[in-house]
């Protein structure tokens, strides 16, 4: 079976070379496992003025070797190897290293777990540590552990006073000092800059980061921030801080407080001298163009008072600032006009106005109630309580209706009377061949104040309120029942032989029809122009 096999899979040499080396390695590893009887941890980290234990153990599975003694040899570079401590079970510990002496220890006195203990560690203790037997009857039994030492960095960020310019130039440093790995050095800022880094080994293998950041200082610069970032493997989180750049300049003057607003009169007018400048002005003066500064004027630091403005400060005023790096001024030119109104006495213009137009609204509202009234009581006053005196008309020759005309109380209410001639008058005021009726209303007369119709002998008619509402509707707060009156006036007394028209030029009402009354009053009477009303059908002369 095995010839089948290689007849069918024949192999080169070269093929069998390559077989025969990798099975040799496998075999020696697994040689040096079972060999390896010192046991030690591979790697320790360790940062300065800590302590580190270093363990170390001899592992005999068949107990056929027997120890003779340990030692722990220091190799901190290539090529060089110290004994720092050894341990023999008859001469005891020993200590050759005079640098590990005070710091190292035995923390169990056995040849099978001969640990140490380094206290007080310093960054040059950092190297390669081998715990080695001497055993019989196999030799020296070895097994090594690196110690890293780890140093965190002292960070520090820190501002470069300059002054404002043309050049680029280092505005900040930032550090890490002595540590261990290197950090790394960042720059967070807003100002148009860029940075560099440099680093520098120390004798202990420390190293420490510099870098400055860089850029042309404006005056605008100043105040503003930078930040520095550090990272380094012994830090949990960055390291960051912000400092603010100073960056000095010469001044920047100007001058506030003027609101072209200066009158003859007026007090504590000021004006205020701002001085930008890094660092702060060391001086500031108050001059005038036109000589000498004027007596109302008070200057204090910046700030100029003139405790009453006058011709003297109509003229041009200058403020110069100074620092260490130069001067600056600015001026300002002051016009003074004539002195204005006494605002007081504005005020009190103001409020006489003010109520000089609050009292006419006052007057006017009051003529329009007592017009209002007035008119209204004219429509009261002619239906109830009018100045004529009842009249009466009698017929014929001499007689008058006097008798009947005169009640002594005014009559509110038109009262007429018309009469054919002859007959005297009776009380009433009636003749004996009147056409219409006569209506009379007296105050006093009557305890309600009704419409009294007369007797006549043609007509017997009772004024009620249909009268009086036709009347309202017909004049409506008109004058001209004064006029009208007046007209029924000049029939009273006349007899047969006056002048006066007769009564038969009257229009005469119908027999009680209120109707026809309502017809009379509706088309009979004729306003005119002048606000007065008179009849389409009466004759007057």
């Amino acid at each position: 079976m095995a010839r089948d096999y290689a007849a069918r899979c024949p192999v080169s040499p070269m093929g069998n070379t390559w077989l025969v080396a990798a099975a040799a390695a496998i075999l020696l590893a697994a040689q040096g496992i079972l060999a390896q009887k010192v046991r030690v941890e591979e790697e320790l980290e360790a940062y300065p003025m800590e302590s580190v234990d270093l363990r170390c153990q001899f592992i005999d599975g068949g107990g056929l070797t027997k120890l003779t003694q340990v030692s722990w040899i220091w190799e901190p570079s290539d090529g060089q190897r110290d004994n720092i401590a050894v341990y023999h079970p008859v001469y005891g510990q020993s200590f050759p290293n005079l640098s590990f002496k005070d710091r190292v220890v035995f923390l169990h006195n056995s040849l099978e777990n001969p640990s140490i203990r380094i206290s007080q560690l310093r960054m040059s203790d950092a190297g390669r540590y081998t715990c080695e037997y001497a055993t019989y009857p196999t030799g020296n039994e070895q097994a090594t552990t690196t110690l890293t030492m780890l140093a965190k960095p002292r960070n520090s960020v820190n501002v470069v006073t300059v002054q404002a310019g043309t050049k680029s130039v280092v505005v900040a440093r930032c550090e890490a000092v002595d540590g261990k790995p290197a950090a790394t050095i960042k720059w967070l800022a807003s100002v148009g800059g860029n940075h560099s880094t440099s680093a520098t080994n120390g004798p202990d293998g420390t190293v420490t980061v510099r870098s400055e950041y860089r850029l042309v200082p404006t005056p605008a610069d100043n105040g503003r921030e930078v930040t520095c970032m550090v990272e380094q493997r012994t830090q949990d989180r960055p390291w960051v801080n912000s400092v603010k750049l100073s960056v000095e300049y010469s001044p920047s003057v100007s001058i506030e407080g003027y609101d072209n607003n200066w009158y003859v009169g007026r007090p504590d007018a000021e004006l205020i001298c701002l001085a930008n400048a890094n660092p702060a002005p060391v001086n500031i003066t108050w001059t005038a163009s036109s000589g000498p500064l004027p007596e109302t004027v008070k200057v204090d630091g910046n700030k100029l008072t003139v405790k009453k403005v006058d011709d003297a400060v109509n003229t041009t005023f200058i403020c110069e600032a100074e620092n260490k790096h130069g001067a600056s001024r600015h001026q300002i030119t002051t016009f003074v006009s004539e002195a204005l109104e006494d605002p007081s006495s504005a005020g009190v213009v103001a409020a006489a106005v003010v109520s000089s137009l609050v009292a006419l609204l006052l007057v006017v509202a009051l003529v329009a109630v007592l017009l209002t009234r007035s008119r209204r009581q004219q429509r009261r006053g002619y239906t109830t309580s009018g100045d004529s005196i009842a009249k009466g008309s009698g017929g014929g020759g001499g007689g008058g209706g006097s008798n009947g005309g005169d009640y002594g109380n005014k009559a509110c209410l038109l009262f007429a009377g018309s009469g054919n001639g002859g007959g005297g008058g009776n009380k009433n005021g009636t003749g004996a061949n009147n056409n219409g009726p006569i209506y009379t209303y007296r105050e006093g007369c009557d305890a309600t104040g009704t419409l009294t119709e007369k007797a006549n002998d043609y007509h017997h008619h009772h004024l009620g309120g249909d009268m009086e509402e036709a009347e309202r509707r017909k004049f409506d707060l008109d004058d001209s029942m004064e006029e009208e009156e007046e007209r029924y006036d000049r029939f009273e007394g006349v007899g047969a032989g006056g002048n006066m028209l007769p009564p038969a030029y009257h229009v005469h009402r119908g027999h009680g029809a209120e109707e026809e009354m309502d017809v009379y009053l509706d088309d009979d009477m004729e306003s005119q122009r002048d606000g007065s009303v008179i009849s389409r059908t009466a004759i007057y002369v």
